[in-house]
């Protein structure tokens, strides 16, 4: 089954286009992760997917609705999106925060209701932040910043979520902590997350399907370990590197050189000189 779709969609910012014709289904209730190099569009792609950004033409399709065709909220009930490096006005306290996640259930007729209590307050224990409802956000280390958004975004009760570049400033401990929170979601509650990703080898390990975009086009989709090859990383990233079997999970992990030191050069060692481990 297919969650987000585009029908021969085309994207530009003024006159400079940046996807033309492009084509694509992600699965419902997979982890999907855009890769490729900065400024090939992947932002632009998500943003659109969550009709942060009108299309010059074509059409994306939310759960087998036209979502240019839905109503704000109705989107924001089917889909919550989290942008890259989002900012909270001064003074906001983790529980306004999370709270704002409400938003597209609330009308004058129906005010804050139990579910709306019980949803944040189930966001609240699923990010581990409930320890710090009453803490400013602007007072929270990076980690902590992170998980209080994406707790916004789970009080929204979407089955789907986008997030652009979720791991972005965080160290690897809040890197690993932000996505095994996200692979969780995806394996008890069957959300559907799509997200860009910078880390090849975490996109790898986390991710059902990958989206590799290059020159405003998907250049390959697919399974990790049919996607993720030395070739499509040369192709995509202009990166020299190997491909190896990571110990733990057993996905695709990529080992990356340069022209500089090249494989099997030892630290200081020129390239006249043979490493003395080697000498037999």
């Amino acid at each position: 089954m297919t969650a987000i779709q585009s029908n021969d969609l085309c994207l530009s910012y003024g006159e400079t286009c940046i996807f033309q014709d492009l084509n694509i289904c992600l699965p419902k209730g997979k982890i999907t992760v855009f890769i490729g190099s900065n400024g090939c569009g992947k932002s632009t792609l998500l943003r659109s997917l969550a009709r942060l950004l009108t299309p010059k033409s074509g059409q994306v399709v939310l759960d087998g609705s036209d979502i240019a065709t839905l109503k704000t909220k109705e989107v924001a009930r089917r889909m919550a999106m989290l942008p890259q490096g989002p900012s909270a006005p001064e003074g906001l306290t983790v529980l306004q925060l999370v709270k704002q996640g409400r938003y597209p259930y609330q009308n004058w007729l129906q005010q804050w209701s139990k579910e709306d209590e019980s949803m944040v307050q189930r966001a609240l224990e699923l990010t581990n932040m409930k320890h710090l409802a009453e803490r400013s956000v602007d007072s929270l280390s990076g980690g902590q910043r992170q998980r209080a958004w994406i707790a916004m975004t789970l009080a929204q009760g979407t089955p789907t979520i986008l997030l652009d570049e979720p791991t972005t400033y965080l160290d690897l401990a809040h890197q690993i902590e932000v996505l095994d929170l996200l692979f969780d979601l995806n394996v008890r509650e069957r959300r559907t997350i799509v997200m860009v990703l910078h880390d090849i080898n975490l996109a790898c390990r986390y991710a059902d399907n990958i989206v590799a975009i290059k020159d405003r086009k998907v250049w390959a989709e697919g399974q990790p370990q049919d996607v993720i090859t030395e070739e499509l990383i040369n192709s995509v990233f202009d990166l020299e590197c190997r491909i190896i079997e990571d110990p733990l999970f057993g996905t695709p992990m990529v080992v990356p050189y340069g022209s500089g030191k090249q494989p099997g050069q030892l630290h200081g060692a020129s390239d006249t000189e043979t490493p003395a481990a080697l000498v037999v």
